[in-house]
């Protein structure tokens, strides 16, 4: 059976597109869907990059504040004591004959370093008294902070308080 010229210009062009459609589903389309899903990838990776870039800039925040609290607590000597630092800061404002009770304890937090708890309660203390004492134990330089505080007005005395406060320092 012969074919006519159309008739094989019409055959070729039907092989051409079935050839066609065989080269664009077994080869570009598979290959441009692997393009993509490694353009996914990167775009992943890149994320967890810039997570891990963050994540090494607080590790390293983290351990600096860690390195200076070390050179802080080596500074302020082995035979620092709470309680002692505590007296002398009462003494210093006047206070001392005000103290009714310290109670010592222990944080129960993990960590590298164990964290020393005093609970004291003053009595019948002045406003300005108590802001020489709270200037006296905030100190950043030997790492003791007041965690909790309250104030009560003294029952029977006016413009007197009764303070009862939590401070903290790592040992």
């Amino acid at each position: 059976m012969m074919l006519a010229r159309r008739e094989k210009i019409l055959v070729g062009v039907a092989g051409g597109l079935a050839a066609l459609y065989l080269v664009l589903q077994l080869l570009v389309f598979p290959f441009l869907d692997k393009v993509d899903g490694l353009r996914g990838g990167v775009r992943a990776k890149e994320a967890a990059l810039r997570e891990m870039l963050v994540l090494r800039d607080e590790y390293h925040a983290s351990r600096q504040g860690y390195l200076e609290v070390e050179r802080l607590l080596e500074k302020r000597g082995k035979d620092f004591t709470l309680f002692t630092f505590l007296e002398a800061a009462a003494d210093a404002a006047a206070i001392k004959a005000n103290i009714k009770y310290m109670k010592p304890s222990e944080s129960g937090a993990e960590g590298l370093r164990r964290e020393a708890l005093v609970e004291m309660k003053l009595e019948k203390v002045t406003l300005a008294q108590l802001v020489t004492f709270l200037r006296g134990v905030e100190s950043p330089q030997h790492l003791v902070t007041v965690r909790r505080i309250t104030v009560q007005e003294s029952k029977g005395q006016q413009d007197h308080l009764d303070i009862i406060l939590q401070v903290a320092t790592f040992e």
